[in-house]
């Protein structure tokens, strides 16, 4: 009677062990989704803005149809790229390809912006100007929904990748996911220095 008590002791104590790694796992991973719910809002506020961007800019830039063009087809794909990872935040392939879709969207901004300099009258516009604030604002405010996300993700995947975690992650199916990565242009360039 004594070994079956602590056969069944040992046994329960393994089943609420392995419990406790299912459900922090369950918790790490609605953890990086509501990271990725953040980055979410902050990037369709994004995508809401440039079309008005866009239109504000068509008067001044009249002989700049393809720059303007460009911002419109990145935007798109990004708005695209963002619903379908907003699908499922756990997908790693979804979250790269949102990635780059988001860094072809600041390529083709940072390139109207470029175009702009041109057009004195442009960024004179009080509208112009308020929406490029707008936008310089939301982007600072996903640069940190984003940092939120990636943390969530990396303390997901490295529990997930712990022994016994990986055994239990494996029978109930809770996969890698990848960190969004954004780039900036300004994050790339070397400082320039003058005297």
């Amino acid at each position: 009677m004594g070994t079956t008590v602590i056969g069944l002791i040992v046994i329960a104590v393994v089943v609420f062990y392995l419990v406790s790694i299912y459900n922090r796992l369950v918790s790490l991973r609605n953890q990086f989704k509501n990271g990725f719910a953040q980055i979410d809002v902050q990037l369709q506020r994004r995508h809401d803005l440039i079309p008005n961007l866009v239109e504000a800019a068509k008067a001044y830039l009249t002989h700049e149809k393809s720059t303007l063009t460009q911002v419109m087809e990145a935007r798109n794909n990004a708005v695209s790229a963002q619903k379908d990872a907003a699908k499922d935040p756990g997908d790693g392939t979804k979250i790269q390809r949102l990635g780059s879709a988001e860094n072809l969207l600041t390529k083709a901004l940072a390139n109207f912006y470029a175009v702009a300099e041109n057009y004195p009258e442009l960024k004179a516009n009080e509208t112009i100007q308020q929406l490029m604030e707008e936008l310089s604002s939301t982007e600072n405010r996903v640069a940190f929904a984003r940092q939120a996300y990636n943390d969530g993700v990396m303390n997901y995947n490295i529990f997930r990748e712990k022994f016994p975690n990986n055994l239990v992650a494996g029978l109930f199916a809770f996969k890698e996911t990848a960190q969004l990565q954004l780039e900036s242009p300004e994050a790339r360039q070397a400082p320039k220095v003058s005297f």
